[in-house]
This record gives C-alpha cells, sequence and structure tokens, in this order.
C-alpha cells in the first residue's frame, strides 16, 4: 500500500500523461479557433484575389504571431512534462492556469484585428502573452519545489524551458509601454522580435 505522504498531492504518473495528453488537446482547440478567425479573400480575378489577401494582411500577420507563440508555449510544456513522473494539485491549477491563457489568445488576436477596437488592445494581447509566460515558469518551479520529476530527468531541461519562458515574457512586456504610448500597431514591431529570442535563448541553452 503506498504510504500517504507519497499519496498525498501527488496523484501518479499516469494522472501525468492525462494531464499532458488534456494539454494537447486544448492547444490544437485554441489553434483551430485561431485559424477559424481567418477572413476568406474574395475576388474573380487574380488580381481581386490578390488585393483582397492584401487588405487582410494585418490579420493573416496577427495569426502566424499567435500560432508561432502557442506553438512555441506548446513545445516547452511538451519538453518538459515527460520527465514529470507525478502531479500536486498546485501543478495542475498552474496548468489550468496556462491553459486559460492558451484559449484567451484567439480572442486576443481577434481584438488587435478588429476595426475600431479599443486603444489599449495591443497592451491586452501583450499581458495574455506575459502571463501565459509566467504561468509557465511557476509551473516549472513547482516541479522543481516539490521534486514532481523523473530521478533520470535532466534538471537542465526545466532551466532551459525556463530561459525561454523568460525571454518571451521580456518581449511582450517591454511592448506594453510602447502600446501604451504609440496607440497603433507600433507594438508589431516588438512582437516580430519573439521568434527571435526564441532562437536566441535556444541556441544559447544548447551552448551552455
Amino acid at each position: 500500500m503506498t504510504a500517504p505522504t507519497e499519496t498525498g498531492d501527488r496523484i501518479g504518473k499516469a494522472a501525468a500523461e492525462r494531464l499532458s495528453i488534456f494539454v494537447d488537446a486544448v492547444i490544437a482547440i485554441a489553434l483551430t479557433l485561431l485559424a477559424l478567425d481567418l477572413p476568406i479573400p474574395q475576388g474573380d480575378t487574380t488580381g481581386a484575389m490578390l488585393s483582397s489577401l492584401a487588405g487582410h494582411g494585418k490579420e493573416y500577420l496577427a495569426f502566424a504571431l499567435s500560432f508561432v507563440v502557442i506553438a512555441a508555449h506548446w513545445r516547452a510544456h511538451h519538453e518538459i512534462f515527460p520527465h514529470v513522473r507525478s502531479l500536486s494539485g498546485r501543478l495542475i491549477s498552474l496548468t489550468l492556469l496556462w491553459l486559460f491563457m492558451q484559449v484567451l489568445m484567439p480572442f486576443a488576436t481577434r481584438v488587435i484585428t478588429a476595426e475600431g477596437a479599443f486603444p489599449l488592445r495591443f497592451s491586452l494581447y501583450a499581458m495574455v502573452q506575459v502571463l501565459a509566460s509566467a504561468s509557465f515558469a511557476l509551473i516549472i518551479r513547482e516541479i522543481r519545489r516539490e521534486q514532481l520529476y523523473r530521478s533520470d530527468g535532466p534538471p537542465r531541461v526545466f532551466a532551459q524551458s525556463l530561459l525561454r519562458s523568460v525571454c518571451l515574457a521580456a518581449v511582450f512586456g517591454v511592448s506594453i509601454p510602447v502600446a501604451f504610448l504609440t496607440e497603433d500597431s507600433s507594438a508589431y514591431l516588438c512582437w516580430l522580435a519573439a521568434p527571435i529570442a526564441l532562437a536566441i535563448a535556444r541556441r544559447a541553452t544548447k551552448t551552455a
């Protein structure tokens, strides 16, 4: 019989695997909702079709950016959870908070592309990203603090994921005052640095 101290908040490896599957499903739904908002180009000729595509450029750019960001969040989660052997109640709660931010991203993406949206819409989008990164950092902290990882799991993978999460939060965090002061799409210039920051962080963790 398993000792109570081992079963208190931790509910076993099978539960960790079920949570990982649940995360994959929610991320897939978030990406689907993101694609459903894409406008369909109209036109009877090639020129008209291309003109319609260009007219919806901001929607397609916002979709591409959000897709990359959600994929980056999922990849980070996918990298650490194979090393998780059990769960705690707090880890489950933090994961649900992180997922809440993921499913908010299609809504936030739609807000920044809507006509006549409120001036702080870019700050709202950036804040969602910052909170998503912060909640993921708390997930890593909980795993390490409660030693929920396997004994053969490399602790380095958690440090690597944490660094990339911090870089992503920093990029979007910097864009919040930019969006607040400019009240236009200048925040996009900051956000386009997100893939670059992730690539630099990934290279840095590999060479460290």
